[in-house]
């Protein structure tokens, strides 16, 4: 076989990385480049060609080292027993790739997973080795996220949170059943104990800013994972049980949920066709107001058809019609938590109506320069000078409210 160029593994590499939708760099801390001069800073910003808080569109190198696997995941397109063209890049090509990439202004940083060669510690020492030396050798101070191998020493773990701006171990599936199925060589026990050594090591860095002036920085945007979504039978209950209990017990600072894309050659135990992308967006929306809205998982998917989220709605307003004895919210009385219930509302709407209300008596005017959709916010509110009247009537308000043509999730690929 004739041996790979540089761009040749690129394209198999960058293409085998897209199944991967775990890259984002919020909350990380910017290095100091003022002394070290470090290439390619950057602070707080989303990559992976995602939304900046700032509106701003950025991205990072995002590839596979190699999609060599001795693993057989059956949902994975890179599976040992898969005939799919394979490559690998040498530590120093991902190096040289990075670098020049930056210089070119292409990326702001390097997003970095792996199929397993060899075993983990080897996969593992690899990555962490690509890390060392855009750090120390190439002074390269942008955004790194490695994906971490499950069952990799603490040793290995510990060395690339010094590195690497974010970690992250994939939980793969909703459930341990499905993972120890669809998986046999992962197990779920070894994934969480990762996850653990990690949260450990997070929070023992964490208190260590408190003690020491220059503490050694260790992951500042903490871990992530992800999950596969329609690839087994979980429904919306199981998967964001599982997100709450990874959220609570491993500190995730984010998990992300993945929409099964049937795989060429693919096994009879998967489904034949990839689930509605609709239900990718509504399991992050149903995540977003776990995390931030003060929405208990009961709550969310409670009265759902077989624990499942409504596709034609978004879960706030669904949870608003199901609940109308709590509306209309008077916007200039209610507190922070049901103003945050009222569809419609963001945070950070909710935010400026506490903080404007201090001054005056708002009107439906100030309510709508204030969020972004008035027309969905009547119906659930009273202001100085309105009442929503009729429009509180449960009979016909899902039709008055929700939108008139389900909106389409487009594929990332």
């Amino acid at each position: 076989m004739a041996k790979l160029t540089l761009v040749e593994k690129l394209a198999i590499l960058s293409d085998a990385a897209k199944y991967d939708a775990s890259c984002a760099s919020s909350g990380t801390s910017k290095r100091d480049s003022s002394k070290s001069k470090g290439i390619g800073s950057t602070e707080g910003s989303g990559i992976c060609h995602a939304y900046a808080p700032d509106g701003r569109c950025i991205s990072l190198l995002k590839i596979l080292m190699t999609n060599f696997c001795i693993y057989d995941c059956v949902y994975c397109v890179n599976r040992s027993s898969s005939n799919v063209q394979r490559a690998r890049f040498t530590v120093e090509e991902v190096v040289k790739l990075t670098m020049e990439f930056y210089k070119r202004n292409y990326i702001e940083g390097l997003f970095l997973s792996s199929g397993i060669i060899r075993n983990s510690d080897h996969t593992m020492e690899e990555m962490v080795r690509i890390a060392r030396l855009l750090r120390l050798e190439h002074n390269f101070a942008g955004y790194i996220h490695l994906k971490t191998i499950p069952g990799a020493s603490p040793q290995l773990l510990e060395e690339a949170g010094l590195f690497a701006d974010r970690l992250s171990i994939n939980i793969e599936l909703p459930t341990d059943i499905a993972l120890e199925d669809l998986a046999p060589e992962k197990k779920p026990a070894e994934i969480r104990r990762s996850m653990g050594q990690l949260r450990l090591k997070i929070e023992e860095h964490t208190a260590e800013k408190k003690e020491r002036a220059k503490p050694k920085r260790f992951a500042p945007a903490g871990q992530s994972t992800q999950m596969i979504i329609g690839a087994d039978a979980a429904n919306d209950d199981a998967i964001l049980g599982r997100a709450e209990n990874l959220y609570g017990n491993y500190r995730l600072r984010r998990v992300y949920y993945s929409a099964f894309s049937p795989i060429p050659d693919s096994s009879s135990r998967l489904p034949l066709a990839k689930p509605p992308l609709m239900r990718e967006h509504r399991l992050y929306q149903a995540d977003w107001l776990m995390r931030f809205y003060g929405f208990e998982r009961d709550e969310i998917v409670s009265g759902g058809e077989e624990g499942m989220l409504d596709l034609a709605v978004d879960p706030k307003l669904a949870w608003a019609l199901k609940n109308r004895e709590r509306f209309p919210v008077d916007v200039n009385r209610a507190d922070r938590e049901l103003l945050l219930r009222v569809p419609g509302f963001g945070t950070r709407a909710v935010d400026r109506i506490i903080s404007t209300r201090r001054h005056r008596t708002l009107r439906l005017d100030d309510i709508a320069r204030l969020c972004q959709s008035i027309d969905k916010v009547r119906p659930f509110i009273v202001a100085l000078d309105w009442s929503p009247g009729g429009l509180t009537d449960t009979e016909g308000l899902r039709a008055r409210v929700a939108p008139k043509k389900p909106a389409e999730q487009l594929s990332l690929f």
